[in-house]
């Protein structure tokens, strides 16, 4: 909108001249705007289908790199250090010890593709040994395999094989703190924790940016990204297979919030929870999960955590897992809403019932508990669960911005006075 400013000397004549110059130029820049934006979109067509493409940005004659141009700073990065050598980093390791998070997977409706990290951690100590060994302590440690089929095994040989260099004789020991076969990520957390004590052990680094090589390797053996994602990376993530490999992006986590876990006793087989899902769905099916993960998705970017109860809604495995092997699913939801929580859905394969709640602010131990639901919540679900008849425990933690980590490496990766953390 244009106004025109003047005064009742101005003549007539004046004012019609520069209302018509200024419209003029005004159709011009629409005009040239409308061609740029035309043009552009011819020039990033995406084709039908799904293909692997790349978005290749226009030249900037300026040689200027906007915040957004995350691919174009490290394109710049890795020029301007070809010349630094990896050597002093890719040394064999005779001893690491690396820490993975938990995992709840789907988050209601985004089934395969979406996960989040909790702050409950398992802890892998691997290293050179003359004999073949495996120790594990904790969290169904009755029902691990003591052989090479052990996950974390498989792990450590596929870094291996990708460093291109010959498995030695290990020593394993496996402190499992994530619940065995409860839909809290335990195999996703045995894959990647062997593939990043197989890396650090063998002195073999991988591409991240471009490839994201690790999180593809993990993938391929687990067969989706979404208990591998946020077990690599933290944080709550989206992965996708773009037709040639997997890609992640990390999704807004609001603050404050808070996992209520009920984990039954009983465990839940991902087979046998897959097994009741039907090969075909249907459009009103599909159309209602399509709705539900946009509507999860913007209620996160946004922090409106309100709306995450109708995000977390499924109709693709929930209904049928509840009905054939969960009878306490549907329940114990009702229960955790009603009682407070900002949602609440079946974690992974189950059959973990995780709900979410908000209002925590620093150490949760020193704020005043009206201000936070966490408690209420878990008795609610405690309650609706022995009228279900369903013997657990609750288990209360929060989302971690942050996966995997080498807690310890020997030899160190710190040298003199460049330390990092834990002086790994």
């Amino acid at each position: 909108r244009i106004v025109i400013m003047s005064d009742s000397n101005t003549p007539s004549y004046i004012n019609t001249i520069v209302s018509c110059s200024l419209f003029a130029l005004t159709s011009v820049y629409l005009s040239y705007i409308v061609q740029v934006r035309t043009s552009a979109r011819r020039k990033h067509y995406i084709p039908e289908g799904v293909k692997d493409f790349q978005l290749t940005p226009a030249k900037n004659p300026e040689g200027v790199i906007y915040p957004y141009e995350h691919e174009r700073k490290m394109n710049n990065r890795l020029l301007s250090n070809s010349n630094i050598s990896n050597e002093e980093e890719n040394i064999p390791r005779n001893k690491v010890i690396v820490r993975v998070p938990a995992t709840s997977a789907n988050l209601g409706p985004g089934f395969d593709a979406i996960g989040m990290a909790l702050d409950m951690w398992s802890e892998y100590t691997i290293e050179r040994s003359d004999k073949f060994e495996i120790i594990c302590e904790g969290e169904g440690s009755w029902d691990m395999p003591l052989d090479e089929t052990n996950l974390v095994c498989f792990g450590v040989k596929a870094a291996f094989k990708r460093a291109g260099k010959e498995l030695p004789i290990l020593r394993y020991h496996l402190i499992n703190r994530i619940p065995y076969a409860r839909g809290l990520g335990s195999s996703s957390a045995a894959i990647v924790g062997g593939l990043v004590a197989g890396l650090v052990i063998a002195g073999h680094q991988v591409p991240a940016w471009g490839s994201e090589e690790l999180l593809n390797m993990a993938a391929e053996i687990e067969g989706h990204p979404d208990n591998v994602a946020p077990a690599l990376y933290g944080g709550i993530q989206l992965g996708i297979h773009t037709g040639s490999r997997w890609m992640t992006e990390r999704v807004n986590l609001p603050p404050g919030l808070q996992c209520v876990c009920f984990i039954p006793e009983q465990i839940g087989k991902t087979s046998t929870a897959r097994g009741v899902l039907s090969s075909t769905i249907t459009r009103e099916e599909a159309v209602f999960n399509i709705g539900r993960v946009a509507w999860l998705i913007n209620a996160l970017a946004t922090n409106n955590i309100d709306q995450l109860r109708y995000g977390v809604e499924d109709a693709l495995h929930q209904p049928q897992r509840a009905a054939a092997v969960y009878p306490h699913l549907m329940p114990i939801i009702e229960a955790a809403v009603n009682a407070g929580a900002s949602a609440a859905y079946l974690s992974g394969a189950g059959p973990t019932v995780m709900a979410i709640t908000s209002g925590a602010s620093g150490d949760i131990f020193t704020q005043r508990n009206k201000e936070r639901v966490d408690k209420q919540v878990a008795e609610a679900m405690l309650l609706a669960a022995t009228k279900c008849k369903t013997e657990g425990k609750v288990y209360i933690t929060s989302p971690v911005e942050h996966g995997a980590y080498v807690l310890s490496a020997e030899p160190a990766f710190s040298t003199g006075l460049v330390k990092y953390r834990g002086d790994v």
